[in-house]
């Protein structure tokens, strides 16, 4: 009986060491991985992003281009647009009066910023000209600004023959008053200045000789223009 106790006693001490027997631990998540390092972009790769980067560049400049022009065509529309019967009147005439020793390559005009009239010269149709109107119309009263660039070539003979080859820029800007009710006429003259004493590169210049009169005298002389024909 003592016997057949113990071992009771003996099966009691053993069982609670089965409760605290560990059970297998389950597998603890393995930790992440680093990245591997992105390869190095090869010259195509780099090509295809050079040229999609200019892509980029070059839609924005076209669209800052349209934004100007824009810009300038609203600009034109003010200043040609005066009232009739309180604006006034400009008339832009172009004159060439320089000598053989320049050939006239190319002609450029604007009014307040804006482009009213632009020609280069092809076989002589801009440099035998001598005279003729570049611009009529109303704009309104006020301080306008005419700025002017002609291009020259050489046109050298017998001891001048040098001047072959030669390009002579000459640009230029005048400003004037439209007063309502009055035409202003500005001639753009083309000439040599200094005589034979200056040299030939500070010859080319640019004058502005100018008419101002009421548009009912300026009618009366030219009919014609009073009637749109």
């Amino acid at each position: 009986m003592v016997r057949y106790l113990r071992f009771i006693t003996a099966s009691c001490m053993l069982l609670p060491g089965l409760a605290f027997a560990q059970a297998p631990s389950a597998a603890s998540p393995a930790a992440p991985t680093p990245a591997a390092a992105q390869p190095a972009m090869n010259a195509e790769e780099r090509n295809e992003l050079q040229v999609r980067t200019l892509e980029e560049r070059v839609s924005d400049l076209k669209e800052k281009i349209f934004r100007t022009k824009a810009r300038l065509m609203n600009l034109q529309e003010m200043v040609i647009g005066g009232d009739i019967t309180t604006g006034a009147k400009a008339v832009l005439v172009h004159r060439n009066e320089m000598g053989s020793s320049f050939y006239l390559e190319s002609v450029s005009y604007a009014l307040d910023g804006a482009p009213v009239y632009s020609k280069v010269d092809v076989e002589g149709d801009l440099e035998k000209r001598e005279e003729f109107e570049i611009f009529s119309g109303r704009v309104v009263p006020g301080n306008h600004q005419i700025s002017v660039q002609m291009v020259y070539r050489g046109h050298g003979f017998g001891v001048f023959s040098y001047l072959e080859g030669y390009k002579f820029k000459v640009q230029s800007a005048y400003t004037f008053n439209a007063e309502p009710g009055k035409m202003n006429t500005i001639k753009v003259v083309g000439f040599e200045k200094g005589g034979l004493t200056a040299e030939l590169k500070d010859r080319p210049a640019i004058r502005y000789d100018v008419d101002v009169q009421r548009e009912e005298s300026a009618r009366r002389a030219n009919p014609a223009e009073g009637t749109g024909k």
